[in-house]
């Protein structure tokens, strides 16, 4: 028995497996042939060929791997385990993936990230932002707020919000409720224009929309940088 340390290169597995979430929720994959990814940040991601981006389960860092032949083991602080049974592997091998450079954002959306970072109580009186760009597993949250009675708020700024957008916010809202740190974490899907049937999924997933007004943001006064 061995436990992964990190950092480390990105493996990729395919491997037929079955996997068990212990935890605060339990969920059951029966066996199946399907991609196993261990992020060199240590979390472990289980996806199948289908649901674009989205894994079927997975454990978000800080975590820990521990291989037993024949049997992974990945838990977090908080005591939980993604257990994953593997019956015979058909793929194993490792990256170097090198240093990321990022997401090169529309430059408009990479600006309204700004303006309502600058500005986060248009969202709501008493709002504070706590970061921009909120690293998560599977990528950054533009804004992690706190509204007036301190709950965590993820805010997701796109330039035209539609289905794909409310999809990403829903995932890192699924990530980050994990976090007894942080849950409960409220979702925003904010853009300057909104398709209907991405505000249909947003508010059926309990996410709040907010329509940005590009121009009346940036004609707002700041007072970051005045000295009186």
């Amino acid at each position: 028995m061995h436990a992964l340390a990190y950092p480390a290169p990105v493996r990729l597995v395919i491997a037929r497996c079955q996997v068990d979430y212990v935890g605060r929720l339990t969920a059951h994959l029966p066996m199946a042939l399907r991609l196993l990814m261990v992020k060199a940040d240590g979390s472990v991601l289980v996806h199948s060929d289908g649901g674009s981006y989205k894994p079927l389960n997975w454990m978000s860092p800080p975590c820990w791997l521990t291989e037993e032949p024949g049997v992974w083991t990945v838990q977090n602080k908080a005591g939980e385990k993604l257990i994953i049974t593997i019956e015979d592997i058909k793929h194993d091998a490792s990256h170097e993936l090198g240093v990321d450079p990022g997401l090169i954002k529309d430059g408009v959306e990479a600006h309204l990230q700004e303006l309502l970072a600058e500005h986060v109580v248009t969202l709501g009186d008493g709002w504070t932002l706590v970061r921009r760009e909120f690293p998560t597993a599977i990528g950054p949250v533009d804004l992690m707020c706190r509204d007036n009675e301190g709950t965590s708020v993820a805010v997701e700024i796109k330039r035209r919000g539609e289905i794909d957008g409310v999809e990403q916010l829903t995932r890192y809202l699924e990530l980050l409720n994990r976090d007894p740190l942080l849950a409960p974490v409220r979702g925003v899907f904010a853009a300057q224009q909104i398709k209907p049937q991405a505000r249909t999924l947003a508010e059926d997933r309990g996410i709040r929309c907010v329509v940005l007004d590009y121009d009346g943001l940036r004609g707002m006064e700041s007072d970051e940088f005045r000295l009186f």
